[in-house]
């Protein structure tokens, strides 16, 4: 990790670095916003130096990019940001939760989330509509879900999760309406995919009374973990980037304990650190379990994903 300018070897005052006022202009670019983020101070200058350590790591050669998704990102309008990160090498390895696949499956056989003020829950279940926060989803949505698994099964199904959503991939990359999603994207590019939470979500419980049904063996989580620690151990470097935390982070920061620490890292959370969960333990802990390298580069964030990750593509997708 970079020294602060107080470390004890150092001089505080002659190391003093003035803020930087951070001056808006007429038709400036998100990008420029965020460059200009780096002279200021909290969460700004986190935001600005978190978009030039994920720059650094993509121009680092033969530094893997873990990137782990976690709350609702994609139905809250996170999904091109994420397919876009894929399309243009700034993701090698992408780990999420069962739930933001269920909802980028559901967006790519044709159903919307929708935008909404706050609405009596009770109402809404007489209508039929769930909510997440200002959005609604259809309930309907998981009889076409259901039906769609019903017709894809046998073609499908495999022997571990990460197996199974490359299938998923594959079927929806071959529909025009299906390749906007992140499960193909991430097999055009053979970005490989991991979902050690995916039982805790819709395609989950889905996949789960089928194969009871036909009488399949269930899916072995164990050849999926094998799979990461080998995509751990031969990356000579490695980055990471989290949205939320949550599973997705512990499941690659065993990685990281496992074989070599982190050289970058970046983490999106609103979780505060004192109650000691994984979510907002700050990236530097990790380097007391050897998950993070104490002479790489990490940031913290706390803010919300949905505002902080668009500007962080923004800032990369105009540098890199």
């Amino acid at each position: 990790m970079a020294k602060s300018p107080c470390d004890k070897e150092h001089n505080c005052k002659e190391n003093l670095r003035p803020v930087k006022a951070l001056k808006i202009t007429k038709n400036m670019s998100a990008s420029k916003i965020v460059q200009g983020m780096k002279g200021t101070a909290y969460n700004a200058r986190s935001l600005g130096e978190a978009g030039e350590i994920w720059l650094e790591a993509c121009k680092d050669k033969g530094c893997k990019k873990f990137f782990g998704l976690a709350g609702a990102q994609v139905p809250g309008g996170m999904k091109q940001v994420i397919i876009d990160m894929i399309e243009n090498n700034m993701i090698d390895i992408f780990v999420s939760t069962g739930a933001n696949l269920t909802h980028d499956l559901i967006e790519a056989l044709g159903f919307h989330h929708y935008q909404a003020n706050h609405i009596d829950d009770k109402i809404l279940h007489q209508q039929k509509l769930d909510r997440i926060y200002d959005v609604l989803m259809k309930s309907e949505v998981y009889q076409t879900l259901e039906k769609w698994f019903e017709n894809n099964f046998d073609e499908i199904n495999s022997e571990s999760v990460s197996e199974f959503l490359e299938k998923i991939g594959k079927i929806l990359n071959s529909t025009e309406q299906g390749k906007n999603s992140v499960l193909a994207a991430c097999y055009r590019k053979k970005v490989p995919i991991f979902s050690a939470p995916i039982t805790n979500s819709g395609i989950g419980l889905m996949v789960w009374s089928m194969m009871l049904r036909k009488k399949k063996p269930l899916m072995n989580d164990f050849n999926d973990l094998n799979k990461m620690l080998d995509l751990a151990w031969i990356s000579k470097k490695k980055a990471v980037f989290y949205t939320n935390s949550g599973e997705p982070k512990n499941y690659i920061q065993q990685a990281m304990q496992f074989s070599t620490p982190a050289q970058y890292g970046i983490q999106i959370t609103t979780e505060p650190t004192s109650p000691g969960g994984s979510s907002g333990a700050p990236l530097r802990e990790g380097i007391s379990w050897g998950k993070m390298s104490d002479k790489g580069r990490f940031m913290d964030i706390f803010c919300d994903s949905t505002i902080v990750l668009p500007l962080i593509y923004s800032y990369v997708l105009d540098n890199l």
